[in-house]
Order: structure tokens, then sequence, then C-alpha cells
């Protein structure tokens, strides 16, 4: 999954999405509603940029993931996009769990700021006891003492994750690290145990983003990544064949 933090232009959202497109992304990401913390920057286009994201569908073919802050907007965004992320911020929001789950739409949950593997858990269940059949779980670093990264990458949660719940688990390394130059060497660990997906922060041009800009990579260089990520994915599923094939 790749594209801007936020949606800013349209001109933005299209070049961008075309890039990731032609690189190998699956889905695209962008953010309509922004929680920032703080009052003074970007919030995100609102509307509009639910009126750009699916323009970016039409044109590219890629469905669309986007952020639900509150559940007054839920049934709004379910309109405009394919799966709902719940952030960080709002993981432990049971009224938005709940009304995101009754959508039907599938729901990208990430880990909160501070939350527990088993509070992680206890918030897919949320959502699969109000009826959600698709829930994909992200882990993006947590709030710890260490200051060398905007957090703290718990990859273990990864594999742990998958085992406890049976869920697919994607990383986000942008968010995860906070710094553009560790964003693929966390995408090859990810593999290397097991992730199911990556959420990329991407911008045509990272310098000009309205939001995190020291974490968010080039098209080109979301191009290298995937590229890179080409040999990891193939030892990782030659690996799983093999076990596969043991056990028949």
């Amino acid at each position: 999954m790749a594209g801007p933090c936020a949606v800013e232009t349209e001109e933005q959202l299209l070049e961008t999405a075309r890039a990731v497109a032609r690189a190998g992304a699956s889905v695209l990401r962008g953010g309509a509603f922004k929680p920032r913390t703080s009052p003074y920057s970007f919030q995100g286009l609102g509307a509009r940029g639910f009126e750009l994201l699916s323009k970016a569908r039409e044109i590219t073919g890629l469905p669309v993931v986007t952020e639900v802050m509150s559940d007054t907007y839920v049934d709004l965004v379910a309109e405009h996009a394919d799966m709902l992320q719940i952030g960080s911020r709002s993981m432990e929001n049971t009224a938005l769990l709940k009304a995101a789950a009754r959508t039907g739409r599938p729901v990208l949950l990430k880990r909160g700021m501070v939350a527990t593997v088993e509070e992680v858990v206890e918030a897919a269940e949320f959502l699969a006891g109000n009826g959600a059949r698709e829930i994909v779980l992200c882990e993006r670093g947590i709030r710890t003492y260490g200051t060398a990264t905007r957090n703290t990458c718990d990859i273990a949660a990864i594999p742990l994750l998958k085992k406890l719940t049976g869920l697919p688990v994607i990383l986000d390394p942008s968010h995860a690290t906070g710094r553009r130059d560790l964003v693929a060497v966390l995408s090859k660990a990810a593999v290397a145990v097991g992730a199911d997906g990556l959420l990329v922060e991407v911008h045509r041009r990272p310098q000009e983003t309205w939001s995190d800009v020291e974490q968010t990579l080039s098209t080109s260089e979301f191009a290298d990544l995937m590229e890179e990520l080409q040999p990891y994915l193939r030892i990782w599923r030659d690996a799983r064949a093999a076990v596969w094939a043991a056990r028949a």
C-alpha cells in the first residue's frame, strides 16, 4: 500500500498514484482527513480529498485505503474508500471500531502509539464482533524512551500478532522510523519475519509534501524499493513452499 500521507492537490495525487501503480503497488493510500498533533498543521482536504481519491482509483485501477477519524464520518468514508483505516490515535475508540465494522468494508487497524499487543488483539475483536470479516493489522512503531527514530519499531509484534489472531499483519516502515533512509531496511526486515504487506508514504516531490517530509519516499525511491524487495520475497515464497511440501 503506497501513496502520500495526505491528499494535497489533484496533480500531486494523480502523479503519485500513477507512479506507485507502475512500481507495483496493490493499494493507493492517501489521507483526506489528517489527525495531527499540532492544531496548526495541515488537517486534510476533507470531502474534496475523497473526490480526488475516487478519481485516482478510476484512472489507476488501484483500490483506495484512507483514514476515518470519527464514527460520524464512517458512512461518508465508506462511500469513497475500498478499505477503512483506523489510525493509531483511534485504535481504542470503540464507537468508531463498531461503526467501521458495520459498513462491511475491509478495515486496516493500526496499532496505537502506546498499545500493547494484547490491546491490539482486543481492538481487532471489537471489529470482528461487530461484523468485520476482512481485518488487516498494522504495526507502525510505538512510543518509547528512544529518540533516534520517530517511534520504536516492534518487529516481533508482526509474527506474534499473526500467531495470536490468524489475521494478515503489515508494517508501516514510514511511521515506525520517521526516517526516509531507514524505510527500505525495515521493509526488508518485515518481509523476513513474514509480514503480509507494507504501508509506505510516497510523494512525487517529498521536499514539497505538506506533512511527514522526513519519512516520505520519492516515487523513484519507492520504485527502487519494490525492485530491492523481490529477492527477499522469492526467498520467503520458496521457503514457505518447501515447508508445505514437507508437510504434504
